[in-house]
């Protein structure tokens, strides 16, 4: 029977850490097919996620001090994974049912195997499928080497959905640790994952991402530090990857100048664009800037 390690990062998650935990132990095959090992780590939680944890009777590790991001707990995580296979969660991630032995049925095929997921928003109650379309009768879609590693390294955002929550590897690949510089940046974490390997991608959606106005991903804290340690990241490939380095430049000031743009911060927002690819979008963007945004932020997904 294969084991999954499953790597679970919490603070102050009381309002979202039971359904989490019920989605692991809800897994189909659970105990018969597989078993698994969770490594819950809390970065010092100040509400009752501990509580709840222990209410489960599970035993939990727990940073000497908050850390300020997931990666601490991460690290400890995958030096203590004894699995076969390591997935690694958010203490707001909820698993479907399936995820787990769908992801296993694969795992012959790639040392990573992700999944497509679907998007819920917890304000609004809108939810939206990321799920990229099979072009297999299997339902499979294969990476050849390096195939994800070059979208990751240009931004490219239509290739194989790596969301985190969704990845499953290969216990050879656990001595690839995040960085803890700032505590919070993985950009730099899947590259190193996936350069030189190949990769499978489970078509259909197989775990529920909840967002709401608390998703590290809209911090602006998180933004400039993963702006500034990607900058930094990408001069180990800058020799290697020139011309995917040029496209990863112009496609992060992108990103950058769509937050602020989100955030209605139109200055930075103009900063930002004015560094990436000058197309009518951003020129739309840049225009909409001074007057219009409202009627743009309401009507499509900027950020």
């Amino acid at each position: 029977m294969k084991v999954i390690s499953i790597i679970l990062t919490t603070y102050n998650a009381e309002k979202t850490i039971q359904r989490t935990l019920d989605s692991i132990f809800n897994q189909e095959g659970l105990n018969v097919d597989f078993s698994i090992e969770l490594l819950i780590v809390d970065d010092c939680s100040t509400d009752n996620t501990k509580q709840i944890i222990e209410n489960n009777n599970i035993e939990y590790f727990t940073t000497s001090e908050n850390s300020g991001g997931p990666n601490k707990g991460r690290n400890i995580g995958l030096a203590k994974a004894i699995g076969d296979f390591i997935c690694i969660m958010d203490h707001d991630d909820e698993w479907l049912p399936g995820k787990i032995s769908s992801q296993l049925a694969a795992s012959e095929l790639a040392p990573i195997i992700s999944c497509g997921y679907t998007e819920v928003n917890d304000n609004s109650g809108k939810t939206k499928d990321y799920v990229n379309k099979s072009n297999t009768a299997d339902g499979y879609n294969y990476y050849s080497e390096n195939a994800t590693f070059l979208d990751l390294l240009t931004r490219y955002k239509k290739g194989q959905k790596t969301y985190i929550g969704g990845l499953m590897i290969h216990k050879s690949l656990k001595g690839i640790y995040f960085e803890e510089e700032y505590a919070m940046v993985d950009f730099d974490w899947g590259l190193k994952l996936f350069h030189d390997r190949t990769s499978v991608e489970i078509c259909k959606p197989s775990y529920i991402r909840h967002i709401s106005g608390s998703n590290l991903s809209l911090n602006e804290n998180y933004r400039i530090n993963d702006y500034k340690y990607s900058l930094k990241t990408i001069e180990n490939y800058k020799e290697k990857y020139p011309k995917q380095i040029g496209k990863f430049y112009k496609r992060i000031n992108g990103t950058m100048g769509r937050y602020y743009y989100h955030l209605e911060d139109m200055k930075k927002a103009r900063k930002y664009f004015f560094k990436s690819y000058f197309n009518i979008k951003i020129l739309a963007y840049i225009m909409t800037s001074f007057y219009g945004y409202k009627y743009i932020k309401k009507r499509f997904r900027v950020f």
